[in-house]
């Protein structure tokens, strides 16, 4: 066995793309080599015209890949950016009295170069990166922060825009329109555009420095996790694992020119088996210490001094904008309100989280003495430990699931449940451009054959993709002038079969797969006019309500019964597993809500203060000796690699379970009707959530589905703490 840094040939990190039509800006997502075209053409040299200025003469007009090289996108930027500068100013400049077609509709029929460049860009530095389009991501960064604030913070613009919004109850707009009108006037306000000029001049430049920082950030923690192996040599090294996992650390050991040898990196699935799996507690606890110190060891990557200099903006932001706190302005526009609300809601899981955790921690004490140890279980022990109190208590283990678990069959069910909620088709498109070989391109047409979008799948992990499991867009759905459909993209980070043999996925590996895809048909589904209401473009609180909700028809029997067919035989998953897994269903679920709900904590105590702190793992560790965390389990997601709360999700990591408690409550409504596909819910479902982007409030959304507003006891009924 050997352990430690190796080369990382390609870097990641950047965010994706998010149109807000008053700007387009890199956002974070979620949080996401082989031969990919996007580089140079077969005689080594550049095209001499630039394709992404080019018209796109393919199949769907998906972006042309295999003619796109990274010394493309600055040229094509800078005239994007340009052109919409342009679009902006002329709208600005007009003597003619603002209207909403003049003003609101002109702003979102501006800047499309920008937005189809971006988005190209964007993804590909997420999802398939090399040192050029890093270099380019820190480049432009700011300058996309910068030309979104010269938008937002223009005073013209901004009083054409309060000329309307003051005038909104007259001028006789379809409820869409008025909505949209009332988005931009926040948008812009939120933005600072009522500021004096200094102020304004300060705000600009603070988000131009964010845009430097996070992207930074969040290229560091993939430099972490690229330059991280452990290298398995011998079946000492390799005892308890099981054959399918290891048949994938063998194939990450020859795709690392280690032939003969396994190995454990630290893409989740790779790292969270091995801790599973693993009967050796060294190699355990050195795979769980590079794990939880991603961002925190020292030199060129380190993010700790960039998350105190991040915090301490966004707290002078908040300030600026006339907020207490960053907490404040951030959550004063979603259906939480309040830091209050917040507090609340993680306060009532948490007692039950750890109350359920401290019984846990004692089951998995007792195996471990059963097998001689006699020391406490540590943070490393626990999956090890629990897998065995699993596979005791239900007679369970995971290695028993995953041969049921193909990932094609997974793929499968997520399209069949989708068929028989929404009436899609998924057909698959083998002559399409794409950017990567692994890439699958489906088509998706509704019940009257008619074409909705694009899905895109990047399932498998590669040091070229930043880690994670996210769903992202290469084009959004509109319907002004021609209109425009869909092009959807998931991209996970599943550890690869070996040569020959399916990707057998974990249940949490099948179940992060239908949540993606449940944001997929957010995007999917989407069927708004103008593109700032389009799909996910929903307060961040309510934007996971599709996606968790979409992973509760993963578990029901009918499903399983259906695509859980083992990779050998082809029979079905028999009853008793489907049997056992179900009653496993809580099993460890204190655990689970402890490192999520601690996590949630920290990132609103740290956007609640008001002066960031120095010394990051000092106040992390404050924090949690304040909520009496216990010390057999760490957050989630430690300070240093926690890119959620850099990017979209600053003081908002909360907003997971806060949709929990919608996700729980909305499946019961099918329940409720005795048909898990009733068509009439799924049709309220789909007209009210998944197709109607932000044109409504999120509360009025969910009621006009649901019929009442959420309740909280669904939540806790789900984690089995009710």
């Amino acid at each position: 066995m050997t352990t430690g840094k190796k080369a990382a040939t390609s870097k990641s990190g950047s965010p994706r793309s998010r149109s807000v039509k008053a700007g387009l800006v890199p956002s974070a997502a979620k949080g996401h080599k082989a031969t990919r075209a996007v580089k140079t053409t077969r005689a080594g040299k550049t095209n001499t015209s630039n394709p992404l200025l080019a018209s796109w003469r393919t199949p769907f007009a998906i972006p042309p890949f295999q003619k796109i090289a990274p010394e493309h996108f600055e040229p094509a930027l800078n005239k994007a950016f340009a052109e919409h500068r342009a679009e902006i100013r002329s709208i600005a400049s007009s003597k003619a009295r603002p209207t909403f077609q003049n003003t609101l509709l002109a702003m979102e029929k501006s800047g499309a170069l920008l937005e189809r460049v971006a988005r190209v860009f964007s993804n590909l530095e997420a999802a398939d990166s090399n040192d050029e389009l890093a270099g380019i991501a820190r480049k432009v960064s700011p300058r996309f922060a910068g030309h979104e604030s010269a938008i937002l913070l223009d005073a013209r613009l901004f009083k054409r825009i309060d000329v309307l919004y003051q005038r909104r109850d007259t001028l006789k707009l379809d409820a869409e329109a008025r909505r949209l009108l009332e988005r931009t006037y926040v948008s812009f306000v939120r933005a600072g555009a009522k500021l004096k000029p200094a102020e304004r001049k300060r705000v600009a430049a603070i988000k131009e420095r964010l845009a430097t920082l996070v992207t930074e950030f969040m290229q560091n923690v993939l430099k972490d996790e690229q330059s991280w192996q452990l290298v398995l040599d011998g079946e000492t090294d390799l005892e308890g694992l099981p054959d399918g996992f290891r048949a994938s650390a063998a194939r990450a050991a020859d795709e690392r020119g280690l032939p003969g040898k396994h190995v454990i990196t630290l893409a989740r699935s790779s790292v969270e088996g091995f801790l599973t799996f693993s009967a050796r507690r060294d190699l355990r606890e050195i795979a769980f210490e590079a794990w939880t110190r991603r961002g925190a060891n020292g030199g060129a990557s380190d993010n700790r001094a960039k998350l105190t200099e991040i915090a301490g903006l966004r707290q002078e932001l908040a300030h600026l904008l006339g907020y207490e706190s960053f907490a404040q302005f951030a959550l004063d526009d979603t259906m939480a309100k309040t830091p209050a609300a917040v507090d609340d809601l993680l306060s009532q899981v948490w007692s039950h989280a750890v109350a359920k955790a401290g019984d846990e921690r004692d089951a998995l004490a007792a195996a471990a003495r059963g097998e001689g140890m006699n020391h406490p279980i540590a943070a490393s022990d626990w999956r090890y430990y629990a897998e065995k109190v699993r596979k005791e208590r239900y007679d369970l283990d995971e290695a028993e699931l995953r041969p049921y678990l193909q990932l094609d069959q997974i793929i499968a069910a997520a399209f069949d449940c989708a068929q028989r909620l929404f009436g899609l088709k998924f057909s698959p498109l083998d002559d399409v451009p794409r950017y990567h070989p692994d890439v699958r391109v489906w088509e998706v047409q509704n019940r009257k054959g008619a074409h909705v979008g694009l899905f895109m799948g990047d399932y498998f992990a590669r040091s070229s993709k930043r880690s994670g499991a996210w769903m992202s867009s290469f084009r959004s759905q509109h319907k002004l002038g021609k209109g425009s459909t869909p092009i959807i993209i998931n991209v996970m980070n599943f550890a690869k079969g070996a040569e020959g043999e399916p990707t057998l996925l974990s249940f949490d590996d099948a179940r992060t797969l239908f949540h993606e895809f449940g944001h997929g048909l957010h995007g999917l589904l989407s069927d708004v006019t103008y593109p700032t209401l389009w799909g996910t473009s929903v307060s961040r609180d309510f934007v996971e309500l599709p996606s968790q909700l979409y992973e509760h028809w993963l578990m029901q029997p009918q499903v399983l019964t259906k695509f859980a067919l083992h990779h050998k035989t082809g029979k079905p998953m028999p009853q008793r597993l489907l049997k056992k897994l179900k009653a496993a269903r809580n099993f460890n679920q204190g655990f689970a809500t402890v490192e999520f709900t601690a996590s949630a904590l920290v990132d609103m105590k740290l956007y609640e203060l008001s002066n960031p702190p120095q010394d990051m793992e000092k106040f992390e560790a404050e924090v949690l000796g304040e909520i009496n965390m216990p010390e057999e389990i760490v957050m989630r997601h430690r300070l240093p690699h926690f890119m959620h709360i850099v990017s979209g999700y600053a003081a908002g990591y909360y907003s997971y379970m806060w949709s929990e408690v919608m996700d729980a409550d909305a499946f019961a409504a099918f329940e409720e009707t005795g048909d898990i596909f009733d068509r009439k819910t799924a049709n309220r479902l789909k007209r009210y959530v998944y197709s109607a982007g932000n044109m409504r409030d999120p509360q009025e959304a969910y009621v006009k589905f649901r019929g009442r507003p959420p309740e909280v006891v669904g939540l806790l009924k789900n984690r089995g703490f009710a």
